[in-house]
């Protein structure tokens, strides 16, 4: 049989574009060369997709010269290229225009099989606000929030500030509703902090979150699967900072990543749960990783945020749940790129062996 020619496409128009460099760049050195054609497709800050001629296995912190080196005029292509080199798509995009349905939907255009979760998914997942309100809805377990969009603060953040201090109690994290990585993300004790933090979040985007804090214990757990999810073991957190900021995820430091998490089984067991009910409230497919918060005084658990397409580079949590499972990194990719093909073959009511 011929080897799978697999476009893995990275880099792209969001702030996250030098984390999901690293992410391919790990996921690269992996693939299984004897059944894959690996292709990798970057894309730059303007859109503009290239076929990098510079080896991204060495890759491995966001400042690494290497970066600058994969968008050269030589290396640009097509969509039209990328169509027809590629037998399947493995995006490693993250935040806007990858994570959020738009390149899910030019997938599925092209009529292309690929890798995580579909165009809803992928948006409603994206979007801080939407997954809050359907795991509400759902009746499951999220902290108080609210939102606010950049229209409502046209004269200034007094009016919005004084609804938000009504509604939530102090302390509270602000976030844009459609960024990833802990990007814009501001925790406000008083309201002077809330207004700074309301300013700070909007430049990254016109809606943006409201969440009171919870006092707990950060942890996050993978989950992989179409109609059938599996889980992985629960992770925990413990951040340089103050809480889980940019830096603290991705700059060599204090954060510590404990896997397995030191928790009670009762706990556990409910995690597993609420992760696959989290994961099949927003149609997941694929593979995504859930973040959560336990709070041990009160007992309780609260979702906190889903991502369907987490970190892939040497910092990142998701390969490393998995690996605590038995699962290596290899293995994983194997499995995701098969639940790819799964639902595509699903939704063109063909059998799996067409996948040859």
């Amino acid at each position: 049989m011929s080897k799978i020619r697999l476009g893995i496409i990275f880099g792209g128009r969001s702030k996250e574009h030098e984390i999901s460099i690293m992410s391919a760049a790990s996921v690269l050195s992996v693939i299984d060369q004897k059944k894959y054609e690996a292709i990798p497709f970057a894309i730059d800050k303007k859109g503009v997709w290239h076929i990098p001629e510079a080896d991204l296995c060495g890759i491995s912190e966001l400042s690494d010269p290497l970066i600058s080196g994969l968008f050269t005029e030589a290396a640009k292509v097509s969509l039209t290229d990328f169509d027809e080199m590629t037998d399947f798509a493995l995006p490693l995009l993250h935040g806007p225009f990858g994570e959020d349905g738009t390149i899910q939907g030019m997938f599925e255009m092209m009529d292309k099989p690929y890798a995580g979760c579909g165009v809803a998914s992928s948006s409603v997942s994206m979007d801080k606000i939407f997954t809050k309100d359907i795991w509400r809805n759902s009746g499951l377990p999220v902290s108080d929030y609210t939102y606010i969009t950049r229209d409502r603060c046209a004269d200034g953040f007094a009016a919005e500030a004084d609804r938000i201090e009504k509604a939530l109690s102090y302390p509270l994290f602000v976030k844009p509703a459609n960024m990833g990585s802990s990007v814009g993300v501001s925790k406000a004790e008083n309201r002077a902090d809330l207004e700074q933090a309301i300013a700070a979040a909007m430049e990254y985007d016109r809606r943006i979150i409201v969440e009171e804090a919870i006092n707990g214990r950060e942890l996050e757990i993978g989950v992989i699967g179409n109609e059938t999810p599996a889980v992985s073991v629960v992770g925990e957190i413990l951040p340089e900072n103050e809480y889980y900021d940019f830096h603290s995820k991705y700059k060599a430091g204090g954060t510590r990543l404990i896997i397995p998490a030191d928790i009670p089984e009762n706990v556990r067991e409910s995690i597993y749960g609420l992760a696959i009910s989290a994961y099949k409230a927003i149609d997941g497919e694929g593979f995504a990783r859930t973040d959560l918060f336990y709070d041990e005084k009160q007992g309780k658990i609260y979702l906190n945020e889903i991502n369907t397409i987490p970190g892939m580079t040497k910092y990142s949590m998701f390969p490393s749940l998995w690996q605590a499972k038995g699962v290596g990194f290899e293995e994983l990719i194997e499995r995701i790129i098969g639940f790819g093909y799964e639902r595509y073959n699903a939704s063109h009511h063909r059998q799996p062996a067409s996948r040859a």
